[in-house]
């Protein structure tokens, strides 16, 4: 890693190397990619393993890709993100082009803006920030809370503290929201980011977002989702973009949510996979299953709780699991970020120390309320940190 970045800038200032920079195009493969730009396709795709092979499957469009050239315009290096913890890194080395999948380097800012309601939260948030994701994160996470073409009025007032991933200098990933408050008829209604990633209200009860029902009972977590894992076995990085459920062979799986199968059958690694389209541009997937329950299909259409399937250690699997996936519009998000049983209020030692953490975003609020400006733009927080670590900036 760092060997590269070294060797990346060293590059690019002592011999006139220059870097060009460029959004993912819509619709455009990884394929398509190298036979535009001319790399050799069976050595950085059709020799790489299965797992790496999928990887380039995960490419977005909109993301900002690098390339380095040399001074005669041939290709040294090619960084493509597919997510924020994960790129893939095409490198030359003895006339051979090569493929590794390796860590992003980000720097991470707590940043904020408080404004004055003058349309509706979605479109005043945009116009401060420019940004449609931090307009989704507050509208999605409030939907269900609150009514506001009932209640809300010209004039309120908004604030929002969030966490942004930087790399080489540019905003990079979503958005992690901290705090939120807005204000509706003089009383304020708050969002916090508790340390278990789930979001609460002031008074300690889970916010309701997506409610997904846990799709194996009595079952255990085996995997967590992780944007990068250095793999024990094969020695390279790789996401687990999913979490795993260990039970018995055979244990029931059930739809997490309602919504119609657009996929049932074997695929690759997956194993006997199911795959199930829901409101919002959810996706969720059910990976490793021994068997479909008669009458599963593409098309169909299941509420939440139905029975799909069966769990079983089909695919690349090395043992009994349903391999879970949740996607939005075709990205892999942690489900547990939004996969409720049920909502929860928090109780005792949890209780406390959530209390704890709440007066710490409420003293953050109330300092960007005390100065609001009528301009609509963001404000960056540079010491957020004092508040959130219990210590200085560094």
């Amino acid at each position: 890693m760092i060997r590269f970045f070294l060797l990346f800038l060293l590059t690019t200032t002592l011999f006139s190397s220059q870097v060009e920079r460029f959004r993912w195009p819509r619709g455009e493969t990884y394929l398509i990619f190298l036979e535009k730009q001319k790399l050799p396709i069976k050595k950085l795709y059709y020799d790489l393993d299965k797992d790496d092979q999928t990887l380039t499957d995960e490419m977005r469009t909109g993301v900002h890709c690098q390339i380095l050239k040399d001074k005669n315009g041939i290709i040294e290096q090619v960084l493509l993100p597919l997510n924020d913890e994960l790129q893939i890194h095409i490198y030359k080395n003895k006339d051979e082009y090569h493929f590794e999948a390796i860590p992003i380097v980000s720097n991470t800012k707590t940043e904020a803006f408080t404004i004055t309601i003058k349309n509706s939260p979605y479109y005043d948030i945009i116009k401060a920030t420019g940004s449609k994701k931090l307009a989704q994160i507050f509208v999605s996470n409030f939907r269900n809370s609150l009514n506001f073409k009932r209640d809300l009025r010209k004039g309120d007032t908004l604030v929002m503290i969030y966490d942004q991933k930087y790399r080489l200098g540019r905003p990079f990933s979503m958005p992690t929201l901290k705090v939120a408050m807005i204000e509706m008829r003089r009383k304020q209604h708050f969002i916090y980011l508790n340390d278990d990633d789930r979001y609460y209200d002031e008074k300690g009860h889970e916010v309701e977002g997506f409610l997904l029902a846990r799709p194996v009972r009595a079952s255990r977590v085996s995997s967590y989702f992780t944007k990068r894992r250095f793999h024990p076995v094969l020695k390279k990085w790789k996401a687990h973009l999913g979490i795993d459920y260990a039970a018995r062979r055979g244990t029931p799986i059930i739809a997490a949510g309602s919504g119609t199968i657009i996929y049932a059958s074997r695929l690759g690694s997956y194993g006997n996979l199911v795959k199930i389209r829901h409101a919002d541009g959810y996706e969720t997937r059910y990976a490793h299953m021994k068997s479909f329950r008669r009458g599963i299909r593409r098309g169909k259409y299941v509420k939440k709780g139905h029975t799909i399937g069966y769990v079983g250690t089909t695919g690349r699997s090395t043992g009994p699991h349903l391999h879970f996936e949740l996607r939005k519009y075709g990205r892999a998000i942690n489900p547990l970020r939004v996969v409720q049983v049920t909502t929860k209020k928090l109780k005792g030692k949890e209780m406390k120390a959530f209390l704890k953490l709440k007066d710490n975003y409420d003293q953050s609020v109330n300092l960007h309320l005390t100065n609001l400006t009528k301009f609509a733009k963001p404000q960056k927080v540079e010491k957020i940190c004092y508040f959130f670590n219990g210590g200085t900036c560094e």
